[in-house]
Parts: structure tokens; sequence; C-alpha cells
């Protein structure tokens, strides 16, 4: 076996590949061994026995999960599906993954934090989340915990990409269609691009697994579990991420007209659920125990901007 590679036959089961980070990770953890990513119809997030018996039936050796309920403001009016997903589901996930010495890697956000803090969030900050989204995330970390299942949560924050829906896509095709954005400039984050988690993720899993090679996988797990921050390096806001977005665009496209921005408040753009303005990440726990720093939100950027 290549070190770092999974045993010959072990499998990894990757939920919501259709998503944007799903579809980063399906490309980047093949790297490691055979990925299975069922379809909505053989294993639905939303319904606990699809889960436990797509499980039972793959007998994974790792369990990814970047699959989520993630419509922030539709949340607020369907409680139950978010936590069915967000939460009950990694609860299914983490007792059948305890039951098979499988690990699990869950990603979590910035949102289990209220938001009001004034300096990047530690993972031993006290979690007070302000919507339903952020709270069922929170209920999904714990549930995965109490599993007893050996598990990595990443929390990350602002994700896009060049695919699916995001930040970045949405401020780009409005600014071919309109003269003016007007964008929210007091919350503060770093964009993390989807591909760097994938490669984030692979890399912590091939950790693992050479160390596994002298210790089980049980034990290197358990070693290795516990919460990390993983997002991008850096801060910015909405607006600072919509303007340098659009200035990179113009110098690549230098004859096509794009909206100028203008910065707003939160209080003049009123969601229903609540959105935190501080969700800056301390990442040093990731790079201290994996060897790992997220990219720089701007060369991310670069990068994504580069292959549209």
């Amino acid at each position: 076996m290549v070190s770092g590679r999974l045993p010959l036959g072990e499998r990894i089961l990757l939920t919501g590949a259709s998503g944007q980070v799903g579809g980063e990770l399906l490309q980047t953890l093949k790297s490691l061994g055979d990925v299975v990513a069922p379809e909505r119809e053989m294993m639905d997030l939303a319904n606990a026995v699809s889960v436990r018996e797509t499980i039972r039936a793959i007998r994974p050796r790792w369990i990814v999960n970047p699959g989520a309920y993630t419509a922030v403001d539709k949340a607020e009016s369907e409680p139950e599906m978010a936590n069915a997903i967000n939460a009950e589901a990694v609860r299914v996930i983490g007792e059948e993954a305890r039951a098979l010495g499988a690990g699990v890697v869950h990603f979590s956000t910035d949102y289990v934090f209220d938001g009001l803090g004034n300096r990047p969030y530690l993972e031993t900050d006290a979690a007070e989340p302000g919507s339903v989204y952020g709270a069922s995330k929170l209920a999904g970390e714990r549930a995965l915990a109490e599993s007893g299942a050996g598990h990595m949560i990443f929390r990350t924050s602002w994700v896009y990409g060049g695919r699916g829906r995001n930040f970045l896509l949405t401020i780009l095709k409005l600014a071919s269609e309109r003269e003016t954005l007007r964008i929210v400039n007091d919350q503060h984050g770093a964009p993390t691009w989807s591909r760097d988690l994938a490669r984030m993720t692979a890399h912590v899993i091939g950790r693992v697994e050479a160390t596994a090679e002298t210790t089980g996988l049980e034990r290197s797990i358990e070693d290795a579990s516990g919460i990390y921050h993983a997002a991008g390096c850096g801060e910015t806001t909405w607006f600072e991420f919509a303007a340098e977005a659009l200035q990179l665009r113009r110098e690549m496209e230098p004859g096509v007209q794009f909206a100028t921005v203008e910065a707003i408040s939160t209080a003049q753009y009123p969601t229903p659920a609540r959105r935190p303005l501080n969700s800056r990440l301390n990442c040093s726990k990731l790079r201290e125990r994996f060897s790992w720093s997220m990219m720089d939100w701007r060369q991310s950027l670069r990068e994504v901007l580069a292959e549209l």
C-alpha cells in the first residue's frame, strides 16, 4: 500500500457529491482510493433509514460528509428539514461509523457562533448560533461527537468556487446585467475555495492513514479527532470581495462593462436569518496538527477566475 492511501479494497463514502464542495472532493479523494458517491435516490440525507441502510451496504472505511441543508434563510421556515439533514443524518452517520470502526470527516460552519466577537474565533470559543441553520449545524457537531465515532469536524466560511451556487458566481452574473450592485460591507470573514477544502481533506485523511499503518485506523483517528477551523487566510467583507473580483474580471476582459459596487450596512439588507458580523476563524490548530495552511482568499480568487 502506498503511504497515505487506503488499504486495497477499502472505500470512502462521499455524500453531497453534486454540491460545490462535494464535487471537488469527488475528484480529489480519488487519489486515496475508491470513492463511492451515492445519488440522493440511494442515500437521502433527509431520511435516516436511507442513510443507515446505505452505510451498512457500502461498509466504508471513511465517511466524508459535505452534504448539508444550506438554505440559510429558508431554514427559518423549515427547521424540521434543516435538522433532519444537518443533525439527525449526522447522528446516524456517527452511529454507523462507530459500529464499523470507520472515520468520519464532517463539515460545519462559522454560523455556529453568534458573530458578535471582535477577533477570529477559536475552536474552544462558546458556540451560540443566531439562526436555525447555525443551530442545526451545531446540533450535528454535537451528535457526531456523542456518537463515539472517530471524527474530524472542519468549520469553514464563505465557501465559493467555479461551480454550483455561490456568492462569486451570483455577483459576476448580476454585474453583467446591472449598472450598480449594493453589497454589505460590515460582515467580516474570509472566502474559502471549495477546491482548497477538498485538497485539505485529502491531505488530512492521507496523514491519518499513514499513521494508521503502524497504530491501526481507530487509534490514528482517535488521536486526530476533534474540531478544526478551515477557512481562507486573510479577511475581507462581502463588499471588498465583490469589488476585488470585479476588478480582476475587468483586467481579464477589458472590453466588457461590469457594474459598480456600492457599500451598504447589514441593516440596509434585512434577511430572514441573522448573518454573523464576524465570521473570522482562527485556523492555527489545523496548521499545527496537520501542517496545512488554507490559501489566502486573494490567491484563490485569482485561480478561480482564471478557470471561468
